[in-house]
């Protein structure tokens, strides 16, 4: 009976001794779990991101209840958030950075990296994972982002608190992830000028200013009824093609700009605005909310020839575009707008 009950504590201490050896095993391994742990298994319950560095700003992206809004101000660009989360579930650990070469990671990104701060509906109880209780906004993650490797496929970043820096990378993908993690507002704010569907449009105006006859204003004053009016003199059309007014309306369904140009120098801006304008573009949504566009002519660096041999210095693919008194400067496609820039005489009906 001594030696089983022996034999009986003998087998415990043992078992005792190798779960500690586990357990420090586990803590002193080269890939210290809290350390690299960057991923996020679930990225459906992250609330709030906020990307900051030194130099280019910080902007906050929190997700609402009809998509995601940049620094409480601007619908962000769907895209780049889902680009984003991704990177956040599927990045990986390749390896801890080297001893030789940490020291130079580290004042690197303290120079040039970007803070990351994660944001997650998390319970304030959790049982195993399977009973969760009292669900709070909590901040989960917090972890820096700094440069490239030098094979351009690996990604140096350095989780808050922490003394090593690891090298992450997404299994599949060839490339780095810095560019991701863009603490600039531009590069996340969505592209939209025009998003109304049919039914939202109260009226729309298109002025056309180096031929005045030709601007109009549409009123929609109810479902397949619209006045069309002829602005130079205020005539209105007696009769009107439905199908083209149709396909005007819901041509503002999604039309984008190409880039945002709120960086170029603002005496350039200044002078190009102050010109005078090529179209203007008047919507006015059934909440009395109003867009209004102006297009400007852009230059070519390198002037073209025509058909004749003519050369022609402007730009016949792009266009400037100011929207909402100035608040924004884009540049346009006439791919784009082409199809906004209807004349009156288009919606005229012909036997």
């Amino acid at each position: 009976m001594k030696k089983n009950r022996l034999a009986i504590i003998l087998t415990i201490g043992l078992v005792f001794i190798a779960v500690l050896m586990l357990l420090f095993s586990g803590t002193n391994s080269t890939l210290n779990s809290k350390d690299s742990d960057f991923a996020v298994s679930d990225t459906s319950n992250i609330t709030r991101i906020f990307i900051a560095n030194l130099d280019s700003g910080q902007i906050l992206l929190e997700r609402g209840t009809k998509g995601w809004i940049l620094n409480k101000n601007y619908k962000a660009q769907q895209q780049k958030i889902d680009m984003l989360l991704t990177t956040m579930l599927k990045i990986k650990v390749r390896g801890p950075v080297s001893k030789a070469s940490h020291a130079s990671v580290i004042k690197r990104m303290s120079a040039i990296g970007m803070k990351v701060e994660v944001y997650q509906i998390a319970p304030r109880i959790n049982l195993f994972g399977k009973i969760k209780l009292f669900p709070h906004e909590k901040l989960t993650k917090v972890y820096f982002v700094g440069d490239v490797t030098q094979d351009n496929l690996g990604t140096y970043m350095l989780k808050d608190g922490a003394d090593q820096a690891y090298i992450m990378y997404i299994p599949d993908f060839r490339g780095f992830l810095s560019s991701r993690y863009s603490p600039i507002e531009d590069d996340w704010r969505d592209h939209s000028i025009f998003n109304k569907n049919l039914g939202d449009i109260k009226s729309i105006q298109v002025e056309f200013s180096e031929e005045p006859y030709m601007t109009f204003r549409l009123d929609c004053i109810e479902k397949n009824n619209y006045r069309i009016t002829r602005l130079a003199d205020n005539y209105v059309l007696p009769v009107y093609d439905t199908m083209k007014v149709l396909n005007f309306l819901t041509s503002f369904n999604d039309v984008r700009f190409e880039s945002l140009l709120n960086n170029i120098p603002e005496v350039k801006r200044d002078s190009i605005v102050a010109s005078p304008f090529l179209h203007r573009i008047i919507l006015i949504d059934k909440n009395n909310e109003s867009t209004i566009v102006k297009t400007f002519t852009k230059s070519k660096y390198s002037p073209l020839l025509d058909y004749t041999d003519k050369l022609v210095p402007i730009d016949l693919d792009r266009m400037y575009g100011s929207i909402n008194d100035d608040k924004d400067f884009v540049l346009l496609q006439y791919y784009s707008f082409d199809k906004l820039l209807r004349p009156v005489i288009y919606f005229e009906k012909r036997d």
